[in-house]
């Protein structure tokens, strides 16, 4: 790669990382989780995403949280009542997490207040280009 792309991609790097590091202090800051913790959100919307239930071990993945700190976050909402595990079918050795409708509500209902505090943080850019920043984003994930 030649010396200035690398500086360029370089400074695209850092663009992103301290947007989201931004970006995620911000969120985490807002009054709209419900007495949970953004990271707790996070796996009940992963779950949401995956229709309703997951491994743990690709839960994990999902949520880029070791399988350890997972498993405990899943027993505190587990708690909560707002997901579940059960054995895996495929695998008794397995666990799956499954959202139960109370969390899919809680869900729902951060989710909208997140929403729209993600709209306010983009707020300075127009349809156009946030389209542009999902399709370079996507690009560069597909690499």
């Amino acid at each position: 790669m030649p010396e200035n792309r690398t500086r360029a991609a370089v400074r695209a790097w850092e663009s992103v990382f301290r947007l989201q590091a931004t970006l995620l202090r911000a969120f985490a800051a807002q009054d709209v989780w419900s007495g949970l913790s953004v990271r707790e959100y996070d796996v009940l919307y992963t779950l949401a995403r995956c229709g309703g239930r997951s491994r743990l071990g690709e839960l994990s993945e999902e949520v880029y949280l070791p399988q350890p700190s997972l498993s405990r976050l899943v027993d505190r909402l587990a708690a909560q009542g707002l997901l579940t595990r059960e054995p895996d079918p495929r695998d008794g050795r397995g666990v799956v997490v499954v959202l139960t409708d109370p969390g899919a509500a809680r869900q729902r209902e951060i989710g909208g207040r997140h929403a729209a505090g993600i709209a306010r943080a983009f707020e300075a850019l127009t349809p156009a280009e946030l389209a542009e920043l999902t399709r370079l984003c996507a690009k560069a994930l597909r690499g």
